[in-house]
C-alpha cells in the first residue's frame, strides 16, 4: 500500500494505491497554495479511508520537473512523513507519472509541462509489451523546436499536460496526427505517482532519504540570480 503525492503543477494531488487498486484519490486544479492545502488533503485521505501511516508499506512523491515551489514542498511534506513513520520513500520523475496516463495509446506519448521563458518540459514516451518506455532525456524546449523534431517522425503522438492549452496552435501543426487525452488523463495525478512507486519499492529499490532532492532541469531563480 503506497501514498503518492504530486504537487509539481498547480495540481494538488494524493492518491493509496493497494497493489495497482487504487483505493483513493483526491485532485485539485487550481491555484490555492500548495503549502496550504497538501497536508490537510494527506489527512483528509488518510481519514476516509482508515489507512494509518505506519499501515503504508512505502510513500512516493512526484519529484519534478515543474514549479520550483511546488515541487520544495511536496517533497518536503512526504520526507517528513516518510522519516515520522520510517517509511521508505520513493522519488517519481513528474514526466513519467504524466505519460502513464496514456497507458496504452498506439503511439508516441509527449507530455508536456509549463515552464518559463516560453518553454515546456517534456520527454517522448513509448509503450512496449506493456512497459512504459522513455526515448528522450528529460528537457526544457521552446514548443516549435519540439514539433520540428516530431515533424520528422510518422507516427501518431499523443500530447498531455498543462502545457497542451497554452500552445494549442503550435501541436495543430502536425495535423491529423496530433491527438490529445481526455481531461481526466490530461494533467497530473497522484495514483500514477503511487503506482510507479509501488513498483519500484516491490523490486527494493528506494530512494535515500537524506540525498533525494527536486528534478528542476535548471537552476532555480535564486541560483541563478546568485551567479
Amino acid at each position: 500500500m503506497v501514498l503518492g503525492v504530486d504537487s509539481a503543477t498547480q495540481v494538488a494531488a494524493a492518491a493509496i494505491v493497494d497493489d495497482k487498486q487504487l483505493v483513493a484519490e483526491l485532485f485539485f486544479n487550481t491555484r490555492k497554495n500548495h503549502s496550504q492545502r497538501l497536508l490537510p488533503m494527506i489527512a483528509a485521505l488518510l481519514a476516509e479511508t482508515g489507512v494509518e501511516l505506519a499501515d503504508l508499506d512505502g510513500l512516493a512523491v512526484s519529484l519534478g520537473p515543474g514549479s520550483f515551489t511546488g515541487l520544495r514542498i511536496g517533497l518536503a511534506t512526504v520526507k517528513g512523513l516518510a522519516q515520522a513513520a520510517g517509511k521508505p520513500l520513493v522519488g517519481i520523475p513528474t514526466l513519467d507519472a504524466l505519460a502513464w496516463n496514456a497507458w496504452g495509446v498506439p503511439g508516441l506519448i509527449c507530455p508536456v509541462i509549463q515552464a518559463r521563458r516560453l518553454e515546456v518540459y517534456t520527454a517522448l514516451f513509448r509503450w512496449q509489451e506493456g512497459e512504459l518506455c522513455r526515448l528522450t532525456p528529460y528537457q526544457a524546449v521552446d514548443p516549435d523546436s519540439l514539433v520540428s523534431l516530431l515533424k520528422s517522425c510518422t507516427t501518431p503522438v499523443y500530447f498531455l499536460g498543462d502545457g497542451v492549452a497554452p500552445y494549442w496552435e503550435v501541436w495543430q501543426q502536425l495535423g491529423s496526427r496530433a491527438h490529445f487525452l481526455p481531461p481526466p488523463n490530461n494533467l497530473s495525478r497522484a495514483a500514477p505517482v503511487a503506482i510507479l512507486g509501488g513498483e519500484r519499492l516491490r523490486t527494493g529499490r528506494p530512494d535515500d532519504l537524506s540525498r533525494l532532492k527536486p528534478l528542476y532541469l535548471r537552476p532555480a531563480p535564486a541560483e541563478r540570480q546568485a551567479r
